[in-house]
């Protein structure tokens, strides 16, 4: 059969791999066919790698082992426990984490040759699932960055408009799910850089759980605030990858128990409303049968906020209370210092995470007339400016005499945000906002006004400081110089609720 790429999800390449519509290699060398076809003008991949077709045709190999012929039929059937839905699916990975082998430069020149001594666990279970890796994709330097433009191998365009950004830190991911270039794609979130370039290509995006999902073999850019979380076309193909790559992780000590089900009282809702559904669309509409959605709207009045973007957020709550959501207001009362406490926090993690770049124990290395001078100039070659900014940030908000008065009490004010959160998930089961506070920008419009760039940040950065799991779904567009940008929608829950976020966002997509 002819293979669309721009109607499959994973859901749909799944059952035609089970039915033997195509082959894993058919379907991988239909995306490689489209990456060379337009990767050049979007610069999504930083590298195709060169064995995709060796993954696809081992997977083919499992798919035939795992067949069992239907006594009643011509076709075959495969135990749904064994055939993992992952199984001969091609990803894009970004080129923060580390696959055996491969180079991993988080798209940096102080790391453009490195190369890989193991697998980072996500990959490992990918990999364990049967998945293809079609190749590595850009990213801003060291995951720093709202736009994907501080790469140092050259900036992502939107595939919806080429003047436009991609949004960053995961903008190749976003970019390659966009773009017919992958099934799906894996990012890092460290205040928003899966869910933000998700929002403007056009994509769904997950942050997990702060634990869910391990950090080992993933380059750490906050120790505290990363995650690692899936992009693809629907939110249902981010749960199938998600239920794959989340779980305990021995050599990731944050890690936690598999995040699977919501806890009882949501998952009593969520039952009680599929139960209803089918006896009664008038009981179904019932308010108090779903999820409880809250909107802190004392923080969506700012100037900052663009005009579409809330027509579209405002149609989105009309949506699901037609579905019978109830939507309150709620107060979060410290969330809009939520992101100068991000902006003191992030830079100095990054401080002391970047230190292990040296120019001794891997990497770039430049001569100087000394061992301190070849540290000094290999850190300046090696470093993008957006880098090096956060790294003096950090290392300014760490040292004597302003430890206390920045980074203490900027964890103390984290602590602050968290409580109101929780206590806000006492009367509601999820939080909604815009994703972010504009369509995709200009390519260049932003980039001597950093300020401005961390602006775009302003919804995101709070799952990030909480540890909260959040996801954005598309939810709209806004036509700027006759192309239509998406907008994105995101929902915030419990820690450990991803279910909830999955539930509530596959009823909102239909």
């Amino acid at each position: 059969m002819k293979i669309n790429l721009k109607d499959l999800t994973i859901v749909k390449a799944h059952k035609h791999l089970k039915n033997g519509d195509f082959t894993a290699v058919e379907l991988t060398k239909a995306y490689l066919d489209e990456i060379e076809k337009k990767n050049n003008g979007i610069n999504a991949y930083l590298e195709v790698f060169d064995d995709a077709l060796e993954m696809a045709k081992k997977a083919d190999q499992k798919i035939k082992e795992l067949k069992i012929a239907r006594p009643s039929s011509d076709k075959t059937s495969v135990s749904r426990q064994e055939f993992s839905e992952l199984l001969g699916i091609p990803c894009a990975i970004k080129d923060n984490i580390l696959i055996k082998g491969k180079i991993v430069s988080a798209a940096s020149k102080i790391l453009e040759n490195y190369h890989s001594t193991y697998d980072a666990t996500v990959i490992a279970r990918l990999v364990k699932a049967g998945a293809v890796f079609l190749g590595r994709t850009n990213m801003d330097e060291f995951a720093m960055g709202g736009s994907t433009e501080n790469s140092a191998f050259g900036v992502t365009k939107n595939p919806h408009d080429l003047s436009r950004v991609a949004g960053g830190s995961s903008g190749g991911s976003a970019a390659a799910v966009a773009m017919d270039g992958a099934l799906f794609s894996l990012g890092s979130d460290t205040g928003g850089s899966i869910r933000q370039p998700a929002s403007f290509c056009g994509v769904v995006g997950l942050k997990p759980t702060y634990g869910a999902v391990s950090r080992y073999g993933v380059m750490a850019m906050g120790s505290s605030l990363d995650q690692i979380g899936p992009m693809a076309k629907t939110v249902e193909d981010c749960e199938i990858v998600f239920n794959v790559i989340n779980g305990r992780d021995a050599k990731d000590g944050t890690t936690v128990e598999e995040v699977r089900n919501p806890k009882p009282e949501i998952l009593g809702k969520l039952e009680i409303q599929k139960s209803k559904s089918k006896n009664s669309t008038q009981e179904a509409n019932s308010k108090s049968d779903k999820p409880k959605i809250g909107v802190p709207r004392h923080f969506l009045g700012g100037d900052g906020i663009d005009k579409d973007v809330l027509v579209a957020f405002e149609k989105s709550l009309d949506s699901l209370k037609k579905k019978g959501y109830e939507v309150v207001d709620i107060k979060l009362p410290n969330i809009s210092y939520s992101l100068p406490t991000y902006y003191i926090i992030m830079p100095a993690e990054v401080s002391s995470n970047l230190a292990r770049f040296d120019g001794v124990k891997y990497g770039l290395h430049v001569d100087g007339k000394d061992a301190i001078q070849d540290y000094f100039e290999t850190r300046r070659a090696g470093f993008g400016r957006e880098v090096i900014r956060r790294i003096l940030l950090g290392t300014y908000v760490l040292s004597s005499g302003y430890y206390d008065a920045y980074y203490n009490r900027a964890n103390a004010v984290r602590k602050m945000i968290t409580n109101d959160f929780i206590k806000a998930f006492e009367s509601v089961d999820v939080i909604a906002t815009p994703t972010a506070p504009s369509p995709a920008f200009r390519i260049g419009e932003k980039t001597n006004n950093p300020l401005s760039m961390y602006l775009e940040d302003i919804f995101t950065v709070t799952a990030n400081l909480t540890g909260l799991p959040a996801l954005s779904i598309p939810c709209g567009d806004s036509r700027r110089d006759g192309k239509s940008l998406p907008i994105g929608f995101q929902l915030t829950a419990k820690h450990g609720e991803e279910n909830t976020l999955f539930e509530v966002g596959k009823d909102f997509e239909k």
